[in-house]
């Protein structure tokens, strides 16, 4: 799966007092500390390809052998399933980042209402309805993946039958193919909302009265 964008962290200058006292600060507050609550989920992808390669090399060998080399099938798909396994676990370490920055998040909704300025506030609630979306961007690529990983393991245990046919075995490998459709147009979803909430989170700094320098994304 192409590595999925993360929130752009942004190094800000506070202007006046020390101490952080307005609606606009808090929520400068609240907002990096969701872009901290997310690196684990960004640690997450580096190790999650590697694994989805792996898994094509093995997948690739498999489709090499023959009936007469069923034993080296089986232990190649054992070697696949144990992969994808790891894929499970990297993937629920990074929807457990994603709801937990989630839950931080949710607490700007009490402090945008408190905003004066209301040209501030309208930046801030466009904010928020981004940034809702994007988390549900990434329950549904969370759902899609999910999806196609069951398939894969699947897979890999259907590897394992001798009486496996090519019927059976193509049929399956449609339900993968369209399940990872699924699993690119959602993770192409949750990049496009990614960059729009970055924009417009520089945007609402900016407007805030905030200086700020983009450090990266």
């Amino acid at each position: 799966m192409k590595i999925i964008k993360s929130i752009a962290f942004l190094i800000v200058i506070l202007s006046g007092c020390v101490g952080m006292t307005s609606p606009e600060e808090q929520m400068y507050e609240i907002l990096e500390k969701t872009v901290t609550l997310e690196e684990e989920f960004q640690k997450q992808q580096d190790p999650l390809v590697e694994h989805e390669q792996a898994e094509q090399d093995l997948y690739n060998q498999i489709m090499s052998l023959g009936m007469k080399d069923f034993d080296q099938i089986v232990q190649l798909s054992n070697e696949a399933l144990e992969h994808a396994e790891k894929r499970e676990e990297l993937i629920q370490k990074e929807r457990q980042s994603i709801e937990k920055a989630q839950q931080e998040f949710k607490k700007v909704e009490d402090i945008v209402p408190t905003i004066k300025d209301e040209k501030i506030k309208a930046e801030a609630k466009k904010l928020v309805k981004t940034m809702s979306n994007r988390y549900e961007a990434h329950k549904q690529l969370y759902e899609a993946y999910m999806e196609g990983l069951a398939l894969d393991k699947e897979l890999y245990q259907m590897f394992q039958r001798e009486d496996l046919t090519m019927e059976e075995l193509e049929e399956h490998l449609t339900k993968i193919n369209e399940a990872y459709e699924r699993v690119l147009a959602a993770n192409e979803a949750f990049n496009q909302k990614t960059e729009v909430y970055n924009e417009l989170k520089l945007q609402f700094y900016q407007q805030a009265g905030l200086e700020v320098s983009k450090d990266g994304e």
